[in-house]
């Protein structure tokens, strides 16, 4: 089931694939007009025919939600370590003196509301809860809220660990249009984050601009570069990324091909007692390869090429080629899914090609480096005459001129 082709013919693999919105750009317009517009009277419209939504009351208690000591012992470790890890990516302020007069710096300061989009369709997500939250948490966000179609008791009960009073029952692109436009229920939120269905990803893509958003998510992926590792391991990796979505892709790239048939069976054997193996089957057909490359330079290049979500690496050394890649996991004891809940680095992560242009949601994303400059009488001086040759340059006469009048007698 699991195929392996040689390098020079996995076009289909090594090529990324365009994330087809445009259809569902015109299916979500209609409705980010309509939550424009009509505010909550349109997003409960929408609740009730895509959520299934029944009440009238968007908004979700956490209050009394109960959870087993188990699961909120998994939360603790966690979000520590998610926060431990968010506080290491915030930027410090920074001045500096220089010996011209100028004075040059940087003053940190945190947006001022956010909104994280919690999918909770085939497999609800608590985790990214987690991860969406506790880096605006780190950075000083006051605002945060959460929407999701059918909040999990997990869900709750990870909002209400957290301290998250704001939970709207709302999924889809109506949700969207509710935290970028603001309703009556709602608030408008500088930033929403989050991985959702092609309809999310139209939607945040559409408002881009408007509010600020983390990136516009496709498929989730995995590309694993080993030469020599435990077949096993290697395939659970595929499969753990397989079972998210029958369009969900898992790729091996090796120079062995004894590596490639072994993992090939293994993936087949996984299966057979997979509980989620009607979704990971469709993933591993479809989308799923090992892919023969002649050298591991060849395995690296491809990778590149790919620019791939979550990245695996057996050797450390290969490190300092990589160029592109969301989140790198390195070594045997480094699995994704470690990532995708407890280790510290987000799992939200840009796909489709996008980690060509960012890495994954940090907390980072929830503050604002603000440029400050205090230029002494000197230093304005002494800059005036390439200020002034510049700005009339341009044509701007009253920008030379509001530099020279400081000087006029």
């Amino acid at each position: 089931m699991l195929r392996i082709v040689p390098l020079d013919q996995a076009r289909n693999f090594v090529e990324r694939k365009a994330v087809r919105l445009a259809e569902a750009e015109q299916t979500v317009r209609p409705i980010l007009d309509a939550v424009r517009e009509r505010g909550d009277e349109a997003v409960l419209e929408f609740a009730r025919k895509f959520d299934g939504f029944t009440g009238n009351d968007l908004t979700v208690s956490t209050g009394g939600t109960s959870a087993s000591d188990e699961f909120l012992a998994a939360l603790e470790t966690a979000a520590r370590n998610i926060r431990e890890y968010a506080a290491l990516q915030l930027p410090q302020e920074s001045w500096h003196d220089f010996p011209d007069g100028r004075r040059l710096g940087h003053i940190i300061r945190p947006l001022d509301s956010m909104g994280a989009y919690i999918p909770a369709g085939r497999y609800p997500l608590p985790s990214t809860l987690l991860m969406t939250v506790i880096p605006a948490q780190v950075a000083g966000v006051q605002t945060i809220c959460a929407a999701s179609p059918h909040p999990s008791r997990e869900i709750l009960a990870t909002a209400q660990f957290m301290g998250l009073e704001r939970i709207f029952r709302i999924g889809g692109a109506h949700a969207i249009a509710a935290l970028a436009f603001g309703t009556a229920t709602v608030p408008k939120v500088d930033r929403i984050v989050g991985p959702g269905n092609i309809y999310v990803a139209a939607a945040k893509k559409l408002l881009a601009g408007e509010v600020g958003i983390d990136f516009v998510a496709g498929p989730t992926e995995i590309v694993i570069i080993a030469d020599d590792a435990d077949p096993r391991h290697l395939a659970a990796d595929m499969l753990a990324q397989a079972e998210h979505d029958v369009e969900a892709s898992s790729i091996l790239l090796t120079t062995s091909r004894t590596l490639a048939e072994r993992v090939a069976a293994e993936v087949g054997s996984q299966l057979q007692t997979l509980s989620t193996a009607s979704v990971a089957c469709e993933s591993i057909r479809n989308n799923s390869a090992v892919i023969l490359c002649a050298t591991t330079d060849d395995a690296v290049e491809a990778s590149n090429r790919l620019a791939p979500e979550h990245l695996v690496i057996y050797e450390e050394s290969l490190l300092a080629k990589i160029q592109h890649a969301g989140s790198i996991f390195v070594g045997a004891y480094s699995p994704e899914a470690a990532g995708d809940y407890v280790s510290g680095p987000n799992h939200v992560l840009p796909t489709s090609g996008a980690a060509r242009i960012r890495g994954g949601l940090s907390a980072a994303d929830f503050v604002k480096v603000i440029s400050v400059q205090r230029l002494s009488e000197g230093a304005l001086k002494k800059l005036a005459p390439s200020a002034t040759t510049l700005a009339r340059a341009e044509g701007l006469e009253a920008h030379a001129r509001s530099v020279e009048v400081r000087f006029a007698k």
